[in-house]
């Protein structure tokens, strides 16, 4: 059984979208999507910095543009189940059939902006914490303050707060932990300073008609498997503000009976915990087009 995963933000690095556009028919499809969301997804892509693709408003949009394209150029394919991280989400929903490519960009368009507005009235970010025991770092995190806003697996939690409370972070991590990595994201996500950003994209959800979901689709929410379109969505709203439990989508895999897990571009960090948590299950992360012809013998293989 295959499962196809798209990465959260922070995994988009500069020129990373350069190569996917040289595949037939991929730059005008990128074109018309840039047009139908007013952002030079191409451009973003391809010639900018990483300051520039750091911007919320820009990285969500990017993200699932990327992992919309890698995922049509894999084929016709049905995966047994599908699952996103954080903004990863909306990409799902689309490869699930609740969202057409252009509702998608729309509603993601819509959520970066607000998250970005949200993120813009404190000073605030995220850390990872590599190792430790996940209770004793939870304790300690909510000690200083902070949220643990990715339950990850794999010996790894995401704090999110303001800036003083990461400092306070770094200079007494959690007992057990090897090392505190800020990340490259530009506010609190997940956590109760996106609480504007909720309202914004509940408004912009009732524009949308979803589609009931034709493959298995995890939620990141709480790791359940959602069949209503409706519930989908509802889920994609209250998840900018609620943590991201990828440990338990990937204890959802292991019930599900997964075999196989293809991340689209920009593939390497869910493919990276799996490899950590889902021993056994094989595992490909779509970077370039280059991964193409292996990620469909992987496909051949599992579906």
């Amino acid at each position: 059984m295959l499962v196809l995963v798209a990465p959260g933000q922070g995994a988009q690095t500069p020129g990373f979208l350069t190569p996917w556009l040289e595949l037939p028919g991929a730059a005008d499809r990128v074109a018309a999507w840039s047009d139908a969301i007013g952002l030079d997804l191409a451009h973003y892509g391809g010639q900018a910095d990483a300051d520039a693709i750091r911007d919320t408003a820009v990285a969500q949009p990017l993200l699932v543009a990327a992992g919309l394209l890698s995922g049509m150029a894999l084929g016709d394919i049905s995966p047994g189940a599908v699952a996103g991280h954080s903004v990863g989400e909306i990409t799902a929903a689309a490869f699930a059939g609740v969202l057409d490519d252009t509702a998608a960009l729309s509603l993601v368009r819509g959520r970066g902006l607000a998250m970005a507005e949200a993120a813009a009235v404190t000073e605030t970010g995220m850390s990872a914490l590599l190792g430790g025991d996940p209770a004793t770092s939870v304790a300690h995190l909510e000690k200083l303050g902070l949220t643990p806003a990715n339950m990850n697996g794999a010996g790894q939690i995401v704090a999110a707060g303001t800036l003083e409370q990461l400092a306070a972070l770094a200079e007494d991590k959690p007992e057990g932990v090897r090392k505190v990595i800020p990340l490259k994201v530009a506010g609190a996500f997940h956590t109760h300073h996106m609480g504007p950003a909720v309202e914004k994209l509940a408004g912009a959800a009732k524009e949308l008609t979803p589609g009931d979901p034709k493959v298995t689709y995890v939620s990141n929410k709480d790791g359940a498997t959602v069949a209503t379109g409706a519930e989908v969505l509802e889920r994609l709203v209250g998840q900018v503000a609620n943590p991201v439990r990828w440990d338990l989508c990937m204890e959802t895999f292991k019930e599900l009976g997964v075999t196989a897990m293809i991340e689209v571009c920009p593939g390497g960090t869910l493919t990276g915990l799996a490899k950590r948590a889902l021993p056994g299950v094989r595992t490909l992360a779509l970077k370039t087009p280059a991964d193409l012809d292996a990620a469909r013998q992987l496909v051949a293989e599992h579906v």
